[in-house]
Order: structure tokens, then sequence, then C-alpha cells
């Protein structure tokens, strides 16, 4: 459908002066704008440093707060369950309240949205610390580990939702944003695997290596005290990186007002911009598709180690195939991200569908060289999933600035609302899959799986991604692109940026 010129509501077409023919000086001018939006290399490592802290966190909790609950703090399986549930809802739940509150501050001498970065940042370290703490009492644990991974979760959003919001008031240039966004996703990827190894470096002492025996020792074991004492030394490392970081991010980033928002655009309440952007097509678009393709990342990343042990004979390949795809995806990023500039967003989301017969052909052939093969080839999928929605959403607040023409501030609504989709589907599918596995016997603990068990991981980790990745896709890419507005030279310039949301 065409879209309607601006001014064709004012009235009949009014003679208009002659505009004057464009010399060297507009050239020039032209010229210096675009070096205006450029962003230096120190600039956007410096963003995507101010990223690390939380993927690191978020990497560690992944991989070893649930061991740490069972055999360090020793807290029942069910309690383990609440808390871990407790903590995504209540992560889950904070972004719309970030956005509603983000939305509604003021532009201070740093900015509007670095304030929240960092205010949030001596909180947040001291709530990750307490996790890992082990306190003296033993009939409240539970109850302690749930406030805070709760607080450490709500803490972790209002952090991530400014600071990746951040991203629209970089530059007004969408070469040079989705430049920073690749910069943030390598940097990000690089702490998550810091997480990994650097975590699991510090507390493997902490675990014996665990051989199923003929004879088993009935009752719980006693936790040695040095065990708590190295989960207390990873975590303050960890924590201290969130000081470190965001000091960085402040020192190296310039929060720039918006040069294309309209001054002038009516406000907007968090509640109302809510349902509009809800309704935007684009944006629906976007958030319904990766919807499935997040949740199909992230069963595979959670059933990985749990197929590895139960499923197949690559329980000694566990933490080398998990590596493998962290070093894939981060090496891969930089790739993505001249795939993207080169080649447009819908060549790089193909990648995506690269993981889906590798996935099917790990469940069929579980075999040390295939499962490093498939790792691998997860690594570079899982980067361009990572990269690829961030580098869309810009163009959304675009197109939607674009058509509404509304105050600034929207970025935030568009950015927690994001958030906290993928969050809760990623909830919901990880619940389900649970479930599954309990449905199927699953036994905690256990050396050896019924065959149920093992034919459930079998589809977890093959059929399940394959439905989810190629429903997203599917929803991606059918539909048809929305068009931008002509416009004349002059209100070009004056947007400076290209507001279009396009996937080619």
């Amino acid at each position: 459908m065409a879209a309607t010129p601006a001014t064709a509501a004012e009235g009949p077409p009014q003679p208009q002066p002659h505009a004057p023919e464009p010399g060297p000086g507009s050239t020039k001018r032209g010229g210096e704008d675009s070096r205006a939006g450029r962003l230096s290399f120190c600039t956007k490592v410096c963003y995507g440093i101010g990223g690390v802290p939380n993927q690191i966190a978020s990497s560690a909790t992944a991989f070893y707060l649930q061991l740490f609950l069972l055999d360090i703090a020793q807290i029942p399986a069910a309690q383990v369950s609440l808390v871990l549930f407790g903590g995504k809802v209540s992560g889950a739940a904070a972004d719309p309240v970030a956005g509603f509150f983000i939305n509604r501050s003021r532009r201070t001498g740093s900015g509007r949205l670095m304030p929240w970065v960092l205010g949030c940042t001596p909180f947040i370290a001291l709530a990750y610390f307490f996790l890992w703490f082990l306190p003296p009492f033993t009939s409240l644990r539970g109850l302690w580990y749930m406030i805070c991974y709760c607080l450490f979760q709500a803490l972790a959003t209002f952090f991530q939702v400014p600071y990746t919001a951040l991203t629209m008031l970089l530059t007004p240039c969408p070469r040079e944003r989705d430049s920073a966004t690749a910069y943030r996703m390598t940097v990000e990827m690089a702490g998550t695997l810091m997480g990994a190894t650097v975590h699991g470096l510090i507390v493997s002492g902490a675990h014996r290596p665990h051989r199923c025996e003929a004879t088993v020792t009935p009752g719980p074991v006693t936790v040695s005290a040095s065990a708590a004492h190295l989960y207390c030394i990873a975590a303050a490392v960890v924590a201290a990186t969130y000081p470190v970081c965001s000091g960085l991010l402040c020192l190296g980033v310039k929060e720039r007002p918006d040069p294309s928002a309209p001054a002038s655009g009516p406000g907007l309440s968090f509640l109302a911009g809510l349902g509009l952007t809800t309704r935007h097509p684009p944006y629906l678009k976007l958030v319904v598709s990766f919807l499935f393709i997040s949740a199909a990342v992230q069963v595979e990343q959670s059933y990985l180690v749990l197929f590895c042990t139960h499923a197949s004979q690559l329980h000694d390949h566990a933490q080398g195939l998990v590596l493998t795809v962290l070093v894939s995806a981060v090496l891969s990023t930089p790739l993505w991200e001249w795939v993207l500039q080169h080649f447009g967003k819908t060549t790089s989301a193909f990648g995506i569908f690269v993981m889906v017969p590798f996935a099917i052909l790990l469940a069929a052939v579980p075999t040390a060289p295939v499962a490093y093969v498939v790792a691998f080839v997860s690594g570079v999928s899982i980067a361009v999933s990572l990269l690829l929605p961030w580098s869309m959403l810009p163009d959304v607040v675009d197109n939607f600035q674009l058509r509404h023409r509304y105050g600034p501030g929207l970025e935030t609504i568009f950015y927690s609302s994001y958030v906290f989709f993928t969050k809760l589907s990623g909830a919901c599918a990880l619940g389900i899959s649970t479930l599954s596995l309990q449905f199927s016997g699953y036994k905690a603990g256990a050396c050896k799986q019924a065959e149920e068990v093992v034919v459930t991981l079998k589809v977890l980790i093959g059929a399940v991604p394959t439905c989810m990745i190629l429903t997203g896709l599917c929803i991606l890419m059918v539909g048809s692109t929305p068009k931008t507005p002509s416009q004349d030279a002059s209100r070009r310039l004056s947007l400076r940026r290209r507001t279009s949301y396009s996937l080619a």
C-alpha cells in the first residue's frame, strides 16, 4: 500500500519557493554530518565492555548455580526449582517496570539512560555476591537464595534495559548502530566465555569427579569450608567486574540526544506507548519470530550437557563442547556483522537455519567428532540469532517514530518489552521441557536413566529446536516489508538516518 506524504492532509498544494541548487558547500556539510555520526573504535569497545558483567554473571549462574544450590547449599530439589523459577519470573516482570520508570526519567548531565546503569551497579554487585554466599543457618537457606536471586535478576534487568536502549542514542547513523551492536555482541560473548571458564576454574576444587559405582553412600555429603570459600572467591571476582566495566562505559561512551526525534512531539505515557508498540506490525513480526528462535537456542544450550551425560557417551566432552559453542559464537560475530552490512538482514537470518540439520545429526549420531562439529556450527548460528534482533530493533524504532511522530523516549519501551517477551518465552520453553523429563521418569543423581529419558533428551536436543527455528524463520520471512514514505532532501537531512524497517 502506498504511503501518504506527511503534507497530503494539509490542503491543496501551495507554491513553493525556489530551492537553491546544491553546491559544493552542501556536499561538504553532508560529509561533515556523516563524519559526525561515526563512532570511534574506542567508543564501540567501551560500549561493548559495558555489557560484559551481566554476561559473565549470567553464564556463571546458568552453568553453576543449580549445582551450587544442590551440592554446596544442599537445598532440596523442590526449593531449588522454586528459586530458579522465581528468579526468572522476577527478571521478566522487571522489564516493563524498568521501561516505565526509565521512560519517565529526565535527561541529566550524563544523559537519560547512563544514570540508571551507574545507579544499579553497586547494588547488583552486592546481590550477586550474596547469591553465592553460604549463610550459617540451614532452615531458611531456600528463602535466602530466593530473595538474593530475585534481587539479582531484577537489578540485572534495570541494568540491561537502559544499556541496550543506549544503542539508539549513540549515533543517528544506522550503519554505525549496527556496527556498535556487533561490537557489543562480540564483547558480551567473550564475557560469556569468561564467565564459564573463570568461574569454573575457581570452583573446580569444590567438586570431586563423580563416577558411578556399585555402592553409593546414602545421606548428604558434608560440605567443606574450603568449597564454600571457593564459591565466595569466584563471586567476588565476578562482582568486581560491575564497577570496573561500568566505569569504562561511562568514560568511553557519550550519550547524545536523538537528533531525528521530534523535540516538540506530544508526550506519551508508558502504557499508551506499550499499546502502540505492540500493535506496530514490524515490531510484532520481529518479536513473535524471535520468541520461537530465542526459545530454541535456550533449549539447545540448556540440554547440551544433560544430553552428553545421560543420552550419549560424551560426558567427558561436555565442558569441551560448551567451550566450543562459546568460542565459535565469539569468533563468528564479526563475520556476521560483515554479512549483515554487505548482504542484508534476510541473508543473515538464513544463518540461523544452519543449526537445524546439525541438531538432528547430533541426536541421530551422538559421537565425539560429530558433537564437536555440531557445537561449532551451533555457535555460529547462535551468534547471528543474538545479533540479528538487536540490529533490527533500531530500524523498528525508526519506522515507528516516522509513522507516529511522538517525542523521544520510546526506545526503552521497545527494548524492555522485547526482553520481557523473550525471557517469558524462554522460561515457558524450559519449564515445559523440564516437565517432559519428569513425565518420562528422570531421576536426579541416577547413574543410568531409563530409555524413555534418553529418547526425550534426543527430542529436546533435535526435534524441538528444529520446529521452533523453522516456525520463527517462517514468521520473519513471510509478509510484506513496510516501505518508508519518500522524503524530500531537506527532510532526509533533518532525519539524518534511515527511517525504514527492512529485512533486505
